[in-house]
């Protein structure tokens, strides 16, 4: 499944649609020009166990990387993703 992206420059979201409609999204704000925060993360009912948040998680993660910035997890699940995976601490903040 492909994860998008959407972003009017304050604030933005990754999300996952199958067959025209949502059904995983993390949202984000900027905090400055070098980073953002994660501030939610939702995997609508019935999709739970695919994987999805951490598809999420990682999509987030490799934006940072090609920008150059830093995330402050501060949505639970995506904390949690942070504290599992060490291979995304090159990027925490």
């Amino acid at each position: 499944m492909d994860v998008r992206r959407s972003d009017n420059g304050k604030k933005g979201s990754f999300y996952i649609e199958e067959n025209g409609a949502r059904i995983a999204e993390m949202t984000y704000v900027y905090a400055g020009d070098s980073q953002f925060i994660i501030d939610h993360t939702e995997v609508q009912e019935g999709n739970s166990g695919r994987g999805l948040g951490k598809q999420l998680v990682t999509a987030a993660v490799e934006f940072a990387r090609e920008r150059h910035m830093r995330i402050m997890p501060l949505c639970p699940f995506a904390k949690s993703v942070f504290d599992r995976v060490p291979e995304f601490s090159d990027v925490l903040r």
